[in-house]
């Protein structure tokens, strides 16, 4: 049987050909295309893994037995096997160390939560990365080409594995899979030391929590082996379930598109209650001259009285510990809200300067740039809300919408008061300070339209620092929303 076309580029075809050593069997093409994704991804961080061992633990990770069942592969003789599920092969070994994980409460929970590519790309160079460096032969690890993700190549893949599994060499993924066999100790208590909060409050946020850059793959690793990221995620969880319910906010039109969302005494002659009609025609006239017929009415946002919504959380030395932790998670649950509601939220960090702008539209909230942003930059806050007020600017110009400011900081934040008071004219000015030392003395205090003052006691009792989050959550939410229209009102 001739090779696909796409098959003929030499490492392309060596990688694919290495599914001969696989022990599980996925025959649906999308799974194939999956751990090609995840293979692209390593390969862009410098884990050179065989393909086939990142096919194999990243299917475990996300897909049961029923679709992805264990065992090595029938009909393609590697040379390894000998008898189907023999514990004393190369592959029997191979086959029982890929159960042990399936088994483990880490990996039952993760295909419960259905992670996203990024992420399972993460975790395998988490659970790879040290085996690779530790791999006495990884020189001969080939670097290779992208994968293409073509779901015809992987389609009509099954009859050609044999077949390329032979063109070449295989000594580096026998090698490799001799070492992970070896290694199986190694690799058992590295997947149990996965944290499960931490992959839990990422699968909340799903595809939101995306990295899409080399730079938030880096992220996105950081997560997982970094204590103050830890700690966020301890408080956000404590948090987040009480915000997931938020649903955005609807009003009502008479232009027939989306869909209906109730009855109105206005509206087009297409869009009449049909019962309405069994009415004799003077009544009918009569009734249509007093505005007395039911129409049906069709959902429609109210973009134009959304706000914007801009976030800015102090980074300096003076918000390290429970500071930061309580601030971290609080813009991050204060953003998954607003977000779920429909509101277009901007996220920035500051310490004696203003980082980048991050914009959250339609749920996108990149997690672990929020969670492992580090600044080493001491304080110069008349510079920083000078440049605040002039973006401010320009945004609300750009977008002609109103703005919501909210300034998650500590009390000793000392804006100068006719900055204070530029800002509380071109924004809603909404305030949170946490763990003063003392009395809050901060001469813009009343300039501000509402602010918070989160004190020792309250941060050091963990159900009372959630209780307290929460209520600021909420009235600031609150506080920030446009009021409703007039009972009756359509556009």
């Amino acid at each position: 049987m001739p090779v696909p076309q796409k098959l003929e580029t030499t490492e392309i075809a060596r990688e694919i050909g290495g599914l001969a050593l696989s022990c599980v069997r996925a025959e649906n093409p999308m799974l194939l295309i999956r751990a090609a994704t995840w293979r692209n991804t390593l390969r862009r961080i410098g884990v050179h893994v065989p393909f086939f061992v990142v096919h194999d633990i990243g299917l475990v990770l996300c897909a049961d037995e029923a679709a992805a069942p264990l065992g090595p592969r029938e009909r393609v003789d590697t040379g390894l096997q000998g008898a189907a599920g023999d514990p004393g092969t190369l592959s029997g070994q191979y086959t029982e160390l890929l159960r042990d994980i399936s088994s483990c409460e880490v990996v039952d929970k993760a295909r419960a939560w259905r992670l996203e590519d990024e992420l399972v790309a993460v975790l395998l160079a988490k659970l790879l990365g040290q085996l690779f460096d530790r791999w006495p032969e990884r020189r001969l690890a080939p670097i290779g080409d992208n994968l293409p993700m073509d779901p015809d190549l992987y389609a009509n893949l099954g009859p050609q594995i044999g077949h390329l599994f032979a063109r070449f060499d295989r000594t580096a993924e026998t090698s490799f899979l001799r070492f992970i066999c070896q290694q199986r100790l190694h690799l058992l208590t590295a997947v149990e030391q996965v944290d499960l909060d931490t992959l839990r409050l990422l699968g909340l946020f799903g595809g939101e929590a995306g990295a899409a850059g080399l730079v938030d793959l880096m992220d996105l690793f950081q997560v997982f082996s970094s204590p103050e990221a830890n700690d966020v995620i301890n408080f956000s969880l404590d948090i987040l379930p009480s915000v997931l319910e938020t649903k955005r906010a609807n009003c009502q039109q008479t232009f027939s598109v989306d869909g209906y969302s109730g009855l109105t005494r206005r509206g087009h002659l297409d869009n009449l209650l049909l019962s309405e009609m069994a009415y004799d025609d003077d009544l009918f006239e009569a009734r249509y001259l007093e505005n007395e017929l039911f129409y049906y009415a069709h959902e429609k946002q109210r973009e134009e009285e959304r706000r914007l919504h801009y976030i800015v959380v102090d980074a300096s030395a003076s918000m390290r510990g429970v500071r930061q932790v309580f601030a971290r998670g609080l813009a991050l649950t204060l953003t998954k809200k607003l977000s779920l509601r429909g509101e277009d939220v901007y996220l920035r960090f500051f310490d004696s300067r203003l980082y980048d702008l991050v914009r959250v539209r339609n749920g996108s909230v990149n997690v672990p740039y929020l969670l492992c942003f580090r600044s080493e930059r001491g304080r110069n806050y008349a510079k920083v809300f000078s440049q605040l007020h002039l973006d401010l600017l320009k945004l609300q110009r750009r977008e002609r919408r109103s703005a919501a400011l909210y300034i998650v900081t500590h009390a000793e934040c000392h804006i100068p008061v006719d900055l204070v008071d530029k800002l509380r004219k071109s924004a809603f000015v909404y305030g949170v300070f946490i763990l003063p030392s003392g009395e809050v003395e901060l001469d813009y205090l009343t300039l501000l339209h509402r602010h918070q003052i989160v004190d020792a006691q309250t941060l050091m009792n963990r159900k009372e620092r959630a209780e307290r989050a929460l209520e600021i959550i909420d009235d600031a939410a609150r506080m920030t929303q446009p009021p409703p229209p007039p009972p009756g009102t359509e556009v």
